[in-house]
């Protein structure tokens, strides 16, 4: 399928890029990306997802090549600038799918704006982040003390921590640049954000559709918080991958596609 690369400007004047590809009249699928990320994180699992579907991966402010104001990094930001991409390209309702930390303002999203979520997917999404020693820790160490230029070495562990099985190293590349494109100040804000998210609470609100996909040696999100996921949202099934982990949609890109596929197809009315 081809892979339209676009952008849009919010009243906010930030611009978000996109790639979108599919059937313009299908299912829209709006897929948001992790901490550090851009679209192309999802650049592995695009070529796999139905022709039937309208995926749109985006790029979120301070993200890739999005727009990097001075402010707005909390996951409701993320969200708001969702609401306002949908108005733009006239969706009415989406289903909307969030890789890791991306499952904070794709949750939000749901929650916030319940009649434009037709379902909602977590991949590899943490319950909540307050209790990760690892992350806390490299907040407290790493984080809160980065500055530009962000170290390349930095970033390349930070992105190889994520998976367990290998990955093309071409796409390795290029997320690894993606990354270096955020600046130190939206490492920071972003991360402050996600630890001061209390969305977890919220959960019980859910009531779409949601799938829950998660890898049994994910070292950054355990079992537990998949099943707290499971138990808070009323609607929801947890699939576990095993051998597989955190970043799910690049070690298993076309079992995630299948497994997306097969949800909307089975679960979503539009």
């Amino acid at each position: 399928m081809e892979v339209r690369i676009k952008s849009v400007e919010l009243s906010s004047q930030v611009k978000l890029l996109y790639a979108e590809q599919g059937d313009p009249t299908g299912i829209p699928l709006l897929l948001l990306h992790g901490y550090a990320d851009s679209w192309r994180s999802f650049e592995l699992v695009l070529p796999y997802l139905p022709d039937s579907v309208r995926a749109i991966a985006l790029s979120q402010r301070g993200h890739g090549d999005a727009s990097r104001p001075p402010e707005g990094y909390r996951p409701h930001d993320f969200a708001a600038d969702l609401a306002e991409f949908m108005d733009i390209l006239q969706l009415e309702s989406s289903v909307i799918a969030g890789g890791s930390s991306g499952g904070f303002a794709a949750r939000r999203f749901a929650v916030d704006y319940p009649e434009r979520t037709l379902g909602l997917i977590l991949l590899g999404s943490p319950f909540t982040l307050h209790d990760k020693p690892g992350v806390l820790e490299l907040w407290e160490s790493t984080i809160s003390k980065l500055t530009d230029p962000v170290d390349p070495r930095f970033v390349r562990d930070f992105q190889e921590s994520t998976h367990v099985r290998p990955v093309p190293e071409n796409f390795l590349h290029t997320v690894v640049n993606e990354s270096l494109k955020v600046p130190a100040r939206v490492w920071r804000s972003t991360l402050e954000g996600l630890l001061e998210d209390d969305s977890s609470e919220s959960l019980a609100r859910i009531k779409a559709p949601t799938l829950i996909l998660w890898g049994d040696q994910d070292t950054v999100v355990p079992l537990s918080d998949q099943e707290k996921l499971t138990a808070e949202i009323e609607s929801s099934r947890l699939v576990v991958y095993p051998d597989v982990g955190h970043a799910i949609y690049w070690e298993e890109p076309s079992q995630v596609a299948s497994d997306i596929g097969v949800f909307i197809k089975e679960h979503i009315r539009f």
